[in-house]
């Protein structure tokens, strides 16, 4: 196990009631899941590409769920006119993480995704609190509820926890929930 059944942060004395309290628990869950998988790392071990052939690295997906988030939230919900986040890093959405001369990461760098993705995973919060689940967003040339785009999050989330629990296993056996 990750942590403990009875240490587990993501467990909840009373179970979720309602549509939007269970989609947002959930989507909460993930994204805890994707900060516990990255806990007790070194920059180099988070910037790490364990499961090759892929470039998939634990502090690539961190950076990139800051894109995720940066772009459901603030440009489809808000319909903010922003670029993507990391459109410059050769389109590979936010996974390539900067590196020194020497290959390293540095802990400035680590830093810096974690914040980016804790400030974005927080606006999003405060968009979602202020939004109905059924208000309609667009979406290239079609319209979306609020609620299908965190069922995506949801979604996107569980599969990058997959991914950062391959990743953290090759990098040091540790696996779990």
């Amino acid at each position: 196990m990750f942590v403990p059944h009875d240490q587990d942060p993501r467990q909840s004395a009373t179970p979720s009631r309602g549509e939007r309290a269970v989609l947002v628990d959930y989507l909460d869950a993930y994204r805890l899941t994707l900060e516990l998988k990255c806990e007790g790392l070194t920059p180099d071990q988070l910037a790490t590409p364990a499961v090759p052939p892929s470039r998939i690295s634990l502090l690539g997906l961190v950076r990139h769920m800051a894109r995720v988030e940066h772009s459901w939230f603030r440009r489809v919900i808000e319909g903010q006119d922003l670029d993507k986040l990391f459109s410059e890093a050769g389109g590979d959405g936010g996974f390539t993480v900067p590196r020194a001369d020497d290959g390293s990461v540095s802990a400035e760098t680590v830093t810096e995704a974690f914040d980016l993705w804790r400030a974005e995973v927080a606006h999003a919060r405060e968009v979602l609190a202020g939004v109905e689940l059924d208000h309609l967003v667009k979406v290239d040339d079609d319209e979306i509820e609020v609620r299908d785009l965190v069922v995506h999050m949801i979604e996107e989330y569980a599969r990058h926890c997959g991914h950062a629990d391959l990743v953290r296993e090759c990098l040091d056996g540790r696996a779990g929930q």
